[in-house]
């Protein structure tokens, strides 16, 4: 079941998906949150950084989760998925770096990474997790035709997954093939998912999303099928849904 909110703007969406964090972040004693990396979730961090400098809300309890890495990418690299967490919101809070959670993109076992990670996950369930929406219907980095049933695993990303990244690297060359992601299942098995959209180049999947099958070819519709879901997207976004 999925609960629709609308939001005016870019700006709106962020607004409302802060209220809600800000809400369950006070509700909750030990929050384990699941974070995305993008533009999307952007406009959520830069509030989220107000509302705790603000002090209306504090990160020193909280333990989190990434959806993510790119495999190759060390921490350091300005496209890692761990360098854009730091800088769009990990060091702007105060939340404990050690309970901070992003896999390794160049562990040495990649396989053993992943098995890792997910044991990690299922010791500390997620009590609210942040997705985005790819225009293939991927969440985190689970490509068309993922199983439903998928724990955290390496992925071969599509070429649209790519090209839409393609614009924070200086060349199409330098887009990893490959990412890290929690799988369909581990995202399914968090206690609360919230799906952010933006703009009119995500209004076929939101479209697709809200009216279409549930079915493996897109992967986001795996989401109707948990309890709590709340689908926040402007204007622009839900224009065809």
């Amino acid at each position: 079941m999925l609960d629709i909110i609308q939001a005016k703007n870019y700006e709106d969406m962020s607004e409302k998906a802060c209220e809600i964090m800000v809400d369950r972040l006070n509700a909750l004693i030990n929050p384990i949150l699941g974070f995305a990396t993008g533009s999307t979730p952007e406009g959520v961090y830069k509030q989220l950084i107000e509302k705790n400098k603000e002090k209306a809300i504090s990160f020193q309890n909280v333990m989190s989760f990434n959806l993510d890495e790119y495999v190759g990418l060390k921490k350091d690299d300005p496209n890692s998925y761990y360098h854009f967490m730091f800088q769009k919101l990990f060091k702007h809070i105060d939340i404990l770096t050690d309970w901070i959670h992003i896999p390794n993109g160049v562990a040495p076992d990649l396989e053993k990474e992943c098995d890792e990670y997910e044991q990690l996950i299922r010791d500390h369930p997620i009590d609210f997790q942040i997705l985005g929406l790819g225009v293939n219907g991927h969440i985190g980095f689970n490509e068309p035709n993922t199983s439903f049933s998928s724990r955290t695993h390496i992925v071969e990303l599509d070429e649209s997954t790519r090209q839409a990244n393609a614009r924070f690297f200086t060349s199409m060359n330098e887009v990893p093939t490959k990412a890290i992601t929690m799988g369909i299942q581990t995202i399914m098995e968090s206690k609360e998912l919230m799906l952010l959209a933006s703009g009119s180049h995500k209004a076929d999947a939101v479209a697709k999303l809200i009216n279409g099958e549930i079915s493996e070819s897109f992967p986001a519709s795996a989401l109707k099928n948990h309890q709590k879901v709340t689908v926040i997207a402007d204007e622009a976004a839900l224009a065809k849904a």
